[in-house]
């Protein structure tokens, strides 16, 4: 049976979402403790579960957040719960811009993900030893990149800003435009072209921390963690995979 007995939601799995006491049903044959209200992920829920199935429920938390069904959360609650350890379930690094609060258009709570966010998404060594930290050492099982439609960066990046440290930031950018293959004005003012560089920054990244980190490269080919990128879309508040 896919269906939660405590929440009614279909495959659900548990952390990041049920805050019903009566647990989640069997999903994809493991077996999750119950979470209750005000209650942070616990140890034993976070390695119960695979990085496909964290993935599944960051999307989850999404469709909530797109139906506006969000989970009745006890912030203050799980900031008690927490306060001793924490198990977050993945790493999300995302861009400054104040429309991606992650755990606001995931609907997550205190305690479930890291969170690294930097202009663009870009990754850097400090980044890259951020998820190593998360992954290798406290066992987050997802390394997610998240990009946006209409990235003020990636506009600054097509008009050449310069601007103090903020050029060499947007010159990390300049190889996405170039690899970018589009039809059409390849300007700031066209948001399409924008959001394709976008798109092709986000992969750019993910695959930047493959390449760059041997520890996260190993732990993705051995299954246990997974490197996703995706998009957010500020006009409409959904995510989707890439």
């Amino acid at each position: 049976m896919d269906v939660c007995a405590g929440c009614g939601e279909f495959r659900c799995l548990g952390f990041l979402s049920c805050p019903s006491a009566a647990g989640p049903a069997a999903t994809e044959g493991a077996a999750f403790e119950p979470r209750v209200r005000g209650a942070s992920l616990t140890e034993a829920q976070r390695d119960s579960l695979t990085p496909d199935q964290v993935t599944q429920a960051f999307l989850n938390g999404n469709a909530r957040f797109l139906s506006g069904a969000q989970r009745d959360r006890d912030f203050l609650g799980e900031m008690k719960s927490s306060a001793e350890g924490q198990y977050p379930a993945l790493i999300v690094l995302s861009c400054i811009d104040s429309r991606t609060p992650v755990e606001v258009i995931s609907d997550l709570g205190i305690g479930d993900t890291f969170n690294v966010k930097v202009a663009g998404n870009a990754v850097n060594d400090d980044i890259l030893g951020s998820m190593e930290y998360a992954c290798a050492v406290a066992g987050a099982k997802v390394v997610l990149v998240l990009g946006h439609t209409a990235c003020g960066a990636i506009k600054g990046a097509i008009d050449n800003v310069v601007l103090g440290n903020l050029t060499l930031l947007l010159a990390r950018f300049k190889a996405a435009i170039d690899e970018t293959a589009y039809e059409g004005p390849r300007t700031s003012k066209n948001a399409a072209f924008v959001d394709a560089v976008a798109r092709t920054q986000v992969l750019k990244s993910a695959r930047h921390v493959r390449q760059r980190s041997a520890v996260l490269a190993s732990l993705e080919a051995e299954g246990k963690i997974r490197i996703v990128a995706a998009m957010y879309d500020v006009a409409s508040g959904a995510v989707s995979l890439l």
